[in-house]
């Protein structure tokens, strides 16, 4: 890739983390690419996108933000924060939310997501003796058919296994201006999404202006298809450094 080419940051979405994009990691780096995937905190919109936006901000040189899911969300806030930086953003089966949207309305109206039905909600403490709060995470029976359906038996396991719950305040804080009105942006709608859910992000990502690439695949098409994947990002970053 060129010198001026710009450092993906790849932000994963709720019940993932960043290992979620290994095999698009693995293809970009073979590219040349400089390539960083930080632990997204899934405590909230506003608290995940300051977290983001620091990241951001102390990456050097121009950055291609790429968020799966939640963490779509989550760098729609960011860059439209303070990091001056980003130059371009790709949603991956991802939330494009508008100014004063949040996510659970969102997904209330979907036809094609059945995630709320697998949820289930735990609490956790908060800091310095405050009230608990609560965060969710798939039951592991549901896991298969609401988030990973493309994947083999013992990979669902393995999301099951290690997914980490997200913060109720992520699908219920309203999201800030969102950075893909300055911004050009790209999307993968993956057509079998049940989590997030195809119409849902579809109708998102053509709100937003986005080229869009469809491509037939679970919610996780990061993980099933990363070499569709890293296609699209590979167009965004030739497009941005140029």
């Amino acid at each position: 890739m060129s010198p001026g080419s710009p450092t993906v940051v790849l932000v994963h979405g709720a019940f993932a983390d960043a290992s979620s994009w290994n095999g698009v990691i693995e293809r970009l780096q073979a590219k040349g690419l400089n390539v960083t995937a930080p632990a997204n905190p899934l405590r909230g919109i506003s608290i995940d996108s300051a977290y983001i936006a620091g990241v951001f901000e102390e990456t050097p040189g121009p950055v291609l933000a790429v968020g799966h899911s939640y963490g779509g969300a989550v760098i729609t806030n960011a860059a439209a924060a303070r990091a001056t930086n980003v130059v371009g953003l790709v949603y991956v089966a991802a939330f494009a939310p508008e100014e004063g949207e949040a996510l659970g309305d969102a997904e209330a109206g979907s036809k094609d997501s059945v995630l709320n039905s697998a949820l289930v909600p735990h609490h956790y403490p908060a800091a310095n003796g405050g009230e608990s709060a609560v965060e969710f995470a798939i039951d592991p029976a549901k896991i298969h058919d609401a988030f990973a359906a493309d994947l083999p038996a013992e990979q669902t396991a393995l999301v099951a296994a290690t997914q980490r719950p997200v913060a109720e305040l992520a699908f219920s804080e309203p999201s800030g201006p969102p950075a893909w009105r300055d911004l050009p942006s790209w999307a993968i709608v993956a057509t079998g999404d049940k989590a997030a859910g195809t119409d849902v992000t579809r109708s998102m990502a053509e709100r937003a202006g986005a080229k869009i690439t469809e491509v037939d695949a679970s919610h996780v098409v990061m993980v099933s298809q990363p070499e569709a994947v890293t296609e699209v990002i590979l167009e965004a970053v030739e497009a941005v450094g140029s």
